[in-house]
């Protein structure tokens, strides 16, 4: 049997029962006995065997599936004492999803996709090899976080590590335009080129001047942004990795440029297909001014990018609007356009309700919490990543005259309920840290060279998070109470601890600092500030009971990691985000992100395959009621969690809002005695909220209408296990 051959295989329909209550109960035992099925009717049956671990490796090296170095580098001796270390761990998968997951989008297979090469133990051991770099100790260490799935690379490092014929390592990039024809045919040759290696790519077109202005004196002559949207939506569509994924990318324009309304109507569903964007993704930045408008009801300008630039002497978007919109507004020499500033909210949130953009970046929040020398201007795919840039300057030629820095990213999540069993915390980050590191520093992408000159200069890593509301119902606390507000601020404080003593412990190794460390506050000692002037520690004892075992850094640590930083420094610029994971989450059996559930049974549409449900880990008669759906709380509950999460983040966080398009009574205040289906007041209130709370981006939003309803389990309201 071979994987294109299979046939009368049972591990869907026993799957898919799950979604079918037997007298009241959710059988839970048939996703077990959906595992069981899959690993014997399918990757037993279609693995390739080896007599010995030498010729599997044998194998691999002659007919060219894995690099050479990942051998050379160690003694055969050691890849077996490795092997069986994984080995003597007894990993196994705990769902079917998770199974699934793995062998359909990560095991290595045969050429003519016929065979599997690697199961998990064998990717686990691939990643550790790879990212050790030749560290015997370390490639240990790695080993042990990952098969405890205490750490979780993203897809690219995870699915690409050791690979011959692989992809890029990094999950995204972020590229800006700057207001001339050579940087934007310069922009969409990156995308296309980024596209073709993988990752979704951001792009910031606030610098672009607006429809209407003038070119070379000619008024009227510009376009505006809408027509290089298209283009760029184009340039990913045709970029499509060989067919395997379609290219991804999101453009990003600020709240006062005057081409906002086009931008807007541009995702509409009823655009012109002249300007309808459908597979590219909107982001819109926005600076505290916004809210002001909003709040006091008033007119707002829109500034034109070229007389901006003409004024200030630098781009669009490095103009800090807030500080300088009355000089902007008293200007005669700034061409501006007046609108409603409640208008505009409204029409961003219109376009929310009906396809779940933009991303919201509040890029004041962003700079003002940001250590590093430089500007936040943009993010990327996800909203997560925020990192200074400096614009380029590109000649006739399309040569670089001035090459700024823009950024690629690498990430990795923490799975939060297994991290708080870990022997050792600090040990585990810093095998974490050090893996991302290897991608970073190996990470060559010279066919953007901004890209790969703000990489060398800043050697970033967001190291991340995942499976929180899984934890909140392993231990009986509710999303958004204050128990769970409390473990998680102080989660991230100890992650944000741990990636800082590692970053300055791999800084003092190699006499090596982040470009602009010394204009940073870390390197002024003021970054700490907050640290030594009160306690961040546990406030209930039963959160510090969920710590028992984990040291909380004390103020003294604080001090002391204060003056090892200012003494020696950092190496990476940046070290930590929250990305929005996927795939990964299923294969590590654990909830996504810090998000809530969207359903205690979750019902995933596969290609080609049909429906497959996977249910929430932990799920159990005691855990049943602290599961309860994204679309049934609060979403300002989900907002102090992100906003106890960010207290510690340097970079930012995905955060989506999940919404009802018929709420039900009680959740919002402001909804008694008004209709109870969702409204653009409602996005309102709620962006407000979070903006007030700190929070640094709204990733999407989601909306559960009423006729996406499902019979099964998670209608059942006295189902049980």
């Amino acid at each position: 049997m071979a994987l294109k051959d299979l046939k009368d295989v049972t591990y869907y329909d026993l799957n898919n029962e799950i979604n079918i209550p037997v007298n009241n109960q959710i059988p839970l035992e048939k996703d077990h006995e959906a595992l069981e099925a899959f690993l014997k009717e399918n990757v037993t049956a279609n693995t390739k065997q080896f007599s010995s671990l030498k010729e599997r490796f044998d194998f691999l090296l002659k007919e060219d599936y894995i690099e050479p170095q990942i051998v050379s580098n160690y003694s055969f001796d050691f890849i077996e004492k490795l092997y069986d270390f994984l080995r003597n761990q007894n990993f196994s998968f705990k769902s079917f999803m998770a199974a699934y997951k793995f062998y359909a989008q990560y095991a290595l297979k045969t050429n003519d996709n016929q065979y599997y090469l690697e199961n998990f133990i064998d990717r686990v051991a691939m990643n550790a090899l790879y990212f050790a770099d030749g560290d015997e100790k370390l490639a240990m260490g790695i080993a042990d976080e990952i098969i405890h799935q205490r750490y979780q690379p993203a897809t690219p490092s995870f699915l690409n590590a050791g690979r011959k014929h692989r992809g890029e390592l990094v999950s995204c990039f972020l590229i800006q335009a700057n207001d001339d024809m050579n940087s934007i045919g310069r922009t969409i040759n990156s995308a296309l080129q980024l596209s073709k290696l993988g990752g979704g790519v951001g792009i910031n077109l606030s610098n672009l001047r607006e429809a209407g202005a003038p070119i070379k004196g000619i008024e009227g002559a510009a376009s505006g942004v809408v027509p290089v949207m298209k283009l760029l939506e184009d340039s990913f569509s045709y970029a499509n990795q060989l067919g395997q994924r379609q290219g991804a990318g999101v453009v990003y324009l600020s709240v006062f440029h005057p081409d906002i309304i086009n931008f807007l109507s541009a995702k509409k569903e009823n655009a012109d297909e002249k300007i309808r964007v459908k597979t590219l993704s909107l982001g819109v930045t926005v600076p505290d001014k916004f809210y002001e408008l909003i709040k006091n009801d008033d007119d707002m300008y829109l500034f034109s990018p070229y007389s901006v630039e003409k004024v200030y002497g630098k781009p669009y978007s490095y103009v800090d609007i807030t500080e300088e919109y009355d000089n902007m507004v008293a200007n005669p020499d700034i061409k501006k356009f007046k609108v409603k500033a409640r208008n505009l909210e409204n029409e961003i949130s219109k376009l929310q309700q009906e396809s779940g953009y933009p991303y919201i970046v509040n890029v004041d929040t962003a700079n003002r919490e940001n250590p590093i020398y430089g500007k936040i201007v943009m993010s990327n795919l996800c909203s997560e990543i925020m990192q200074v840039q400096t614009p380029s300057v590109i000649n006739d030629k399309q040569e670089y005259t001035e090459l700024g820095t823009d950024i690629s990213c690498n990430l990795g999540s923490t799975n939060i309920v297994n991290m708080m069993n870990t022997p050792d915390f600090g040990k585990s980050v810093e095998n974490m840290v050090r893996a991302l590191t290897y991608v970073t520093d190996h990470s060559d992408i010279a066919v953007v060279p901004s890209i790969q000159h703000g990489n060398h200069l800043a050697h970033t890593i967001g190291l991340g998070a995942m499976g929180l509301h899984g934890y909140l119902a392993k231990n009986h606390i509710y999303y958004g109470e204050d128990d769970s507000i409390d473990f998680t601020n102080v989660y991230f404080l100890l992650l944000n601890y741990w990636t800082l003593k590692a970053s300055n412990k791999i800084a003092k190794e190699r006499g090596e600092v982040f470009f602009n460390f010394d204009k940073s506050k870390y390197a002024d000692g003021s970054y700490f500030d907050k640290y030594l002037n009160q306690d961040w520690g546990p406030k209930s004892d039963r959160v510090a009971e969920l710590f028992d075992g984990i040291d909380i850094p004390t103020k003294a640590d604080w001090q002391e990691l204060k003056d090892a930083v200012m003494k020696d420094g950092l190496y990476h610029q940046n070290r930590m985000a929250i990305a929005p994971t996927g795939s990964i989450s299923y294969i590590n059996d654990s909830t996504t992100s810090l998000h809530p559930i969207v359903n205690r049974i979750e019902e995933r549409q596969e290609k080609k395959i049909g429906k497959i449900y996977y249910p929430a880990p932990y799920l159990s008669n005691d855990t049943l009621k602290y599961y309860q759906s994204a679309y049934d709380i609060d979403m300002r509950k989900v907002v102090d969690i992100y906003a106890a999460a960010q207290a510690h983040i340097d970079q930012g966080m995905s955060m989506t809002f999940f919404m009802r398009s018929t709420i039900p009574a009680g959740i919002y205040e402001w909804k008694d005695g008004r209709t109870d289906k969702m409204t653009t007041r409602d996005l309102n209130i709620l962006r407000n909220y979070a903006h007030k709370k700190g929070i640094k981006s709204i990733y999407y939003i989601r909306t559960f209408t009423d006729n996406d309803g499902e019979v099964g389990v998670n209608q059942c309201e006295s189902c049980s296990i």
